[in-house]
């Protein structure tokens, strides 16, 4: 929190990657369909993002458990959180070999998480090596109008959870007509209320209707992500087959489908949309087929 007042749920964080990445049982089944071969191991650099606490850590875990090297560029934004991870690995087990990167640092593999425009500079800057890199992806959730309390509870955690940053953070919601929901908003830090105050003169002044959270803006509309973190956007619809279209047709600026309907492909149950599981690779890339293709 010194070093960053958005980083108000780290012990969310840690606790996802302890359940999700770090249980002995799910980590053999996941690593049971790579076939990993003895090799000369590369040295992979990992730009890491700082949007939410630990981001960086699969990447990370990936590159380790590939058998290669991973040499680490700390976002400054997550940089004591990240180096104390990396600390207590190198403690556990004194030969692990964790490097950190520097410019012009000689790598054979880039794995770069930032903003769509940050994914054009690394797309320039490494073009002359194998790379993976992420841009922008949001995350929606989709109501049949059934949803129980609870449900809603959970939503508003896939909402406000790291205030809102991740690129799991539901921001789109797809619910029934007439279906009425009141989401529960959460304290929330004071740059996240400084971005909402500044959104909510926008709306103002654009004239804009909008519901007022407190912390937050709920707006009716057309289905499309909002600009600010503070604003959740609300689409309804008649049919919910037109809503599975739209989410096919949308699918790579996607990263999660909160709903508890079945029919709904590879969706997430509410309240579980920043615990992703080993082999839920940010942008549906397999990072570990990347990593030992090089």
């Amino acid at each position: 929190m010194a070093e960053n007042e958005w980083f108000c749920q780290i012990e969310t964080a840690i606790g996802a990657i302890r359940e999700q990445m770090l249980d002995r049982r799910a980590i053999e089944q996941w690593i049971a369909h790579y076939p990993i071969a003895p090799h000369a191991p590369k040295r992979v650099a990992i730009i890491m993002a700082g949007n939410i606490p630990a981001v960086g850590f699969a990447d990370l875990m990936y590159t380790i458990c590939s058998g290669n090297i991973p040499v680490i560029k700390y976002s400054s934004k997550d940089r004591v959180l990240m180096q104390y991870i990396v600390e207590q690995l190198q403690e556990i087990e004194p030969h692990l070999i964790i490097e950190q990167y520097s410019d012009n640092d000689n790598v054979d593999a880039v794995i770069a998480t930032g903003s769509d425009t940050a994914a054009l500079h690394f797309r320039a800057m490494f073009g002359d090596i194998p790379t993976l890199i992420r841009g922008s992806r949001h995350s929606v959730a989709v109501l049949t109008g059934v949803e129980s309390c609870e449900e809603i509870e959970n939503l508003s955690k896939d909402i406000f959870t790291y205030s809102g940053l991740g690129c799991r953070n539901v921001s789109l919601i797809f619910a029934p007509q007439g279906f009425d929901f009141q989401l529960v908003v959460p304290q929330m830090p004071q740059s996240y209320k400084n971005n909402y105050r500044h959104a909510k003169a926008m709306m103002t002044m654009q004239g804009r209707v909008f519901t007022d959270c407190g912390s937050a803006l709920l707006l009716e509309g057309k289905a499309e992500f909002p600009r600010y973190i503070s604003t959740i956007n609300i689409c309804r619809y008649n049919s919910l087959s037109s809503v599975k279209e739209w989410i096919a047709e949308n699918s790579e600026r996607l990263q999660c489908v909160v709903s508890s309907d079945k029919s709904i492909a590879n969706a997430v149950a509410f309240g579980r949309a920043q615990y992703p599981a080993l082999n839920n690779y940010a942008d549906d890339i397999d990072v570990m087929k990347f990593l030992l293709s090089l």
